[in-house]
């Protein structure tokens, strides 16, 4: 009779963790969290790796990297996670650069660099808030010189004399080093980062910005927006209905504590034939194992990026002609 009870206990107890399990999940290390399996979560792909960096991909990343300047950067921990996380990507477009003093994209660059790296950056000017006062910032780019080449000479700030933007964005034009010029993927970004408190309308006259990129007499047809848009891919209004412009995400948090979609890589599906399906956003908490106060320390966003072929024209038809990929 004992036995029997003890079966029959040994099989309740079974089913009762089958059912615990089923309904949550736990996460965590240190600060353990029992979360419902029908609460919103991404998809289990989402959190999957940058896939390895090759000859034949060229990958771009954007990361609000939150008040970058003399605090964050004398933070060792936080320097290594942030340079771990730029040496997955050959570019990296960067917002909030904040510091009177200059040296903290050199510092940053030495940190990504201590690896055995040859990364360099190119930055814009400071850009105060609404053009007066407030906390100047600058725009960033940190890229692999031995992948990508930069004309330093024609990098500019969007002209914006009737104040429409808060923080005009910065232009830089890349050309891929890994295949020969003739054939190499040549692109431009457009690095922006709109006024939260004005997110919607900014938005819509980065339709315009997007349009005087394009004709900007450099005739490159590759012209990739991104950054920080402070809302979400349902909220683009004229940009995104720009025909033809499309993002890397959809519907997926790109901020650290899962609640907002803010950031994102938008460009033509058609001219830009050499994104290869592949984006998504690094989640730097479960792949650091950090708890959500450590992860606040590197940046209140996520890096959101998108994977291109390095020759121009994409690898194959099909590829160009590929659905957008679900949200990742």
């Amino acid at each position: 009779m004992n036995r029997l009870i003890s079966t029959a206990m040994l099989v309740l107890l079974g089913f009762g963790a089958w059912q615990f399990l089923k309904h949550y999940r736990i996460d965590g290390v240190g600060g353990i969290k029992i979360i419902p399996r029908t609460a919103s979560a991404r998809p289990a792909e989402e959190a999957d790796a940058v896939p390895p960096r090759g000859a034949d991909t060229i990958k771009i990343a954007t990361f609000n990297i939150q008040v970058f300047g003399t605090s964050k950067i004398q933070k060792p921990h936080v320097v290594e996670i942030l340079a771990r996380i730029a040496r997955q990507f050959d570019v990296l477009a960067i917002q909030e650069v904040r510091s009177r003093d200059q040296d903290i994209l050199p510092r940053f660059v030495e940190a990504v660099n201590a690896a055995g790296r040859h990364y360099d950056y190119v930055i814009g000017p400071r850009l105060p808030l609404d053009g007066a006062g407030g906390n100047p910032e600058q725009y960033a780019f940190v890229f692999d010189k031995e992948v990508l080449e930069v004309d330093r000479a024609r990098l500019y700030t969007i002209d914006d004399p009737d104040d429409l933007l808060a923080r005009e964005p910065l232009v830089a034009w890349f050309r891929s080093r890994s295949v020969p010029s003739e054939n190499a993927f040549t692109f431009t970004l457009v690095n922006v980062h709109t006024d939260p408190d004005q997110a919607r309308y900014e938005v819509d006259q980065l339709a315009q910005v997007y349009s005087v990129v394009v004709n900007d007499g450099r005739n490159e047809d590759d012209v990739i927006v991104l950054g920080d848009f402070n809302t979400d891919d349902r909220h683009y209004g004229r940009l995104g209905q720009v025909p033809g412009l499309d993002w890397a995400v959809s519907g997926v948090p790109t901020n650290t504590r899962g609640t907002e979609s803010y950031d994102n890589i938008l460009f033509h599906r058609q001219a830009t034939a050499e994104f290869t399906g592949r984006s998504g956003v690094v989640d730097y908490l479960r792949e650091y194992n950090l708890t959500i106060d450590q992860a606040l320390e590197v940046s209140d966003h996520l890096p959101v990026w998108a994977e291109f072929s390095a020759r121009e024209g994409g690898r194959s038809a099909i590829v160009a002609g590929a659905p957008r990929p679900a949200a990742r």
